[in-house]
């Protein structure tokens, strides 16, 4: 009878959808960054689209919450660096949470330019998360043009944690957070998903694209590493989207970003 039981209370356990097995997953949106004019986006499509279209991009960074747990989704760029940069750092938003750096576990880098790597030297104590090709750029002898080696000493010469992804990577092991394998614009570009249980799957672009019409038109920059992996990954990106009905967040859009709650509130 106690072995019936105990399998009849295992077949149960075994049973259960994920949803109910992962902790509560939120995403907030945090300001780090913001164009203090329009630009020209003419150079972010190589088929000469968009020649008179003018933007103001913003430069949006994440917190996600699992359980417990907490990873930052780039870094924006630095206060008082420049012009577009933000007023409030990232770790004074925190705080306004009541979070720490040092709570702060793994932090995840879209790719390795300066707008998305400004203040990863605040978090020396959580695991990098960035791609192969990206992380081989950081550490290249002479690092190219666009590659903000600066920003990655904790982690290149200080002994902090890393890790090189040539693969997806599901961060905390039950499917709630992926990172994904978008190269193109860099050699190790990633995106993020995000799964929400009331508001559903997001995807969180990098610089995959960078405004509506240019994911309209797969657009491609005219400085991408590789025009060919562009192509490649908006494709696998569009077809996740339409397949997990996910919500697009393209970061540098401030259209997009909008679809998101407003700092100090979280999606859920």
């Amino acid at each position: 009878m106690r072995k019936a039981l105990w399998l009849l209370t295992f077949g149960l356990l075994v049973s259960l959808p994920a949803s109910a097995q992962t902790p509560e997953v939120t995403l907030t949106r945090i300001d780090c960054g913001t164009d203090a004019q329009p630009r020209d986006v003419g150079r972010f499509s190589d088929i000469f689209a968009h020649q008179t279209l003018q933007l103001q991009f913003t430069f949006s960074c994440y917190l996600i919450k699992h359980g417990d747990e907490y990873m930052v989704w780039d870094t924006g760029f630095m206060p008082g660096s420049n012009p577009n940069a933000p007023k409030t750092s990232f770790v004074d938003y925190l705080a306004q949470l009541k979070i720490t750096p040092d709570q702060i576990k793994y932090v995840g880098i879209s790719h390795y330019h300066g707008d998305h790597t400004g203040q990863l030297p605040a978090f020396p104590k959580a695991m990098l998360l960035i791609g192969q090709g990206d992380w081989d750029a950081v550490n290249a002898p002479k690092p190219a043009q666009g590659v903000n080696a600066a920003a990655f000493t904790h982690w290149t010469k200080g002994g902090s944690k890393y890790e090189a992804l040539a693969l997806d990577k599901d961060v905390f092991g039950d499917g709630s957070v992926v990172i994904l394998r978008t190269p193109g614009h860099t050699p190790g570009h990633s995106s993020l998903l995000v799964r929400l249980k009331e508001r559903g799957p997001v995807l969180l672009s990098g610089d995959l694209m960078h405004f509506q019409e240019n994911y309209e038109t797969n657009g491609v920059p005219s400085f991408n590493t590789d025009r060919a992996q562009t192509i490649a990954s908006l494709d696998r990106f569009k077809q996740i989207a339409a397949a997990l009905k996910a919500t697009v967040i393209i970061q540098h859009d401030m259209r997009d970003i909008g679809k998101l709650p407003a700092f100090t509130a979280g999606a859920r």
